[in-house]
């Protein structure tokens, strides 16, 4: 009994971590419009997303109860090394698309994760198949679908309703709407991703016969959760921050309000229902569809094909991941330490690999990779006058490859431009000639024999003409 207490102990705490990358890896669910837009710093953004995070664990427990007696089949024989292995998948991956910025589902590699190890150590009849498609697959392809859809109609009709207004005007409106949406959806996302960690702990409890089956879970399970998903969210993912934010799609006030607005309301109604959807799923295809409902806004599908490839892989690796931690955590005390051990180190190497090119709030609205400026701005750029402000300020990437590749004028080009520049001689009996540019004086009889014989036989007009005349009238 010892050794079943201290394994659900790390258990436990294996699954609060988890919460913990939880919450940090889908703060941008909630705040990465709100701080791409401008309408909250970042510190303050993250900073009410972990409150209200906090605040939303405590509003339901129906999706609790479909992680702890739904998705696993609690009398299948599942025991605490299979929930360690399963949270072990699910933290790496977690981790890993943290690192390449990409906003894949918590919720479904936690999924892959319990899935993969129960898999391996009980085999078919430990999952429950037909909560797995009901609960978890077919609300991975509708939720986005249909967040996206609302999103799309809300912020056609949020411009086509704001469309003979100032956009002064309406700028305060907008960023109060986008504070609030933004406060409803980090709500959402503690009633539903908060209780995936407290449906996790409770079932543990159940294989290690703490609770009966089917309880709900106990207080301090929802509070230790709770108060984990809000570390995890104030520390900030500002890698996918800046992803969502920035890398999707060009987001404005209105299109903030809209997606975050349409998010909450899905996010919302599936908590009431039980369904244990992805937060970031929806969040994300809220963004996109504000994306499209924007007249001349654009989608980046690159970034956005890279996220459905993130969604399509989750379930999978995480479930690979956790189905060789069971393979070793089925051994014994040494294979449960050997799983925790490699899971430290791949967390660690992670992290410093996250070192090289750290992002945090200062720098989440930077976009590597940023379009370069249009041949017009480079134009314009080209032409306006220099000032000293303009001088301090750094120099284009487009306009410095273009001085730099610019060829040198030639020899002739400078001798032609010399010539253009000089003034030339008005021809004889040219009305032109004025007064200011005189025709030289012409001798004539003697004078004229001895300018000619005093000037050499190669003088040119020019020379002539300089020669003084030495003979009087």
């Amino acid at each position: 009994m010892e050794h079943i207490t201290l394994l659900i102990g790390i258990v436990i705490i294996t699954a609060l971590v988890f919460d913990f990358t939880n919450g940090f890896h889908d703060t941008a669910n909630a705040m990465a419009t709100t701080i791409s837009t401008g309408a909250l710093r970042p510190k303050t953004a993250v900073a009410m997303s972990a409150v209200l995070n906090l605040v939303g664990a405590f509003l339901s427990v129906e999706v609790a109860k479909t992680i702890s007696g739904g998705i696993i089949d609690e009398g299948s024989g599942i025991q605490p090394e299979v929930i360690f292995a399963g949270l072990v998948g699910a933290i790496v991956w977690n981790l890993l698309t943290w690192l390449a910025g990409l906003p894949s589902s918590s919720s479904h590699a936690l999924f892959g994760g319990l899935i993969g190890a129960t898999l391996v150590s009980v085999g078919m009849d430990g999952v429950n198949g037909d909560a797995v498609v009901m609960k978890v697959l077919i609300p991975a392809v509708a939720a986005p679908l249909v967040a996206g859809v609302a999103a799309l109609v809300a912020t056609r009709l949020t411009y086509r309703i704001a469309r003979d207004r100032d956009p002064r005007d309406t700028a305060k409106g907008y960023r109060a709407g986008q504070i609030a949406s933004a406060a409803l959806v980090s709500l959402a996302h503690g009633t539903n991703d908060a209780q995936k960690t407290m449906g996790v702990i409770t079932l543990a409890l159940v294989t290690g016969g703490v609770v009966a089956p089917a309880s709900d879970p106990p207080m301090w399970v929802i509070v230790s959760a709770g108060v984990a998903i809000a570390l995890g969210t104030y520390l900030g993912g500002w890698r996918i921050i800046r992803t969502m934010g920035k890398g999707l799609t060009d987001i404005q006030p209105p299109q903030g309000f809209a997606a975050q607005t349409g998010a909450a309301t899905v996010i919302l109604a599936s908590s009431h229902l039980g369904f244990a959807l992805s937060t970031t799923q929806v969040c994300s295809g809220s963004v996109m569809g504000s994306g499209l409902g924007r007249k001349g806004g654009v989608v980046r599908w690159s970034t956005a094909g890279r996220m459905v490839i993130a969604w399509g892989l989750t379930l999978p690796a995480a479930g690979l991941v956790a189905g060789a931690a069971a393979l070793l955590a089925d051994q014994g005390d040494w294979g449960v330490t050997t799983v925790a051990v490699l899971a430290v180190i791949a967390c660690g190497a992670i992290w410093l690999a996250s070192r090289r090119k750290p992002v945090d709030h200062t720098n989440v609205n930077d976009v590597e990779g940023a379009p370069a400026p249009s041949a017009a701005a480079v134009a314009a750029d080209a032409t306006a006058p220099a000032t000293a402000d303009a001088a301090a300020e750094p120099v284009g990437i487009v306009t410095a490859a273009v001085r730099s590749v610019a060829p040198p004028p030639t020899e002739a080009a400078l001798a032609q431009s010399a010539s253009d520049a000089a003034p030339q001689p008005a021809a004889p009996g040219d009305p032109s000639a004025t007064a200011a540019d005189p025709l030289p004086a012409q001798p004539t009889g003697a004078a004229e024999r001895e300018a000619r014989g005093a000037a050499p036989a190669t003088a040119t007009p020019a020379t002539s003409a300089a020669a003084p005349a030495k003979a009087t009238v």
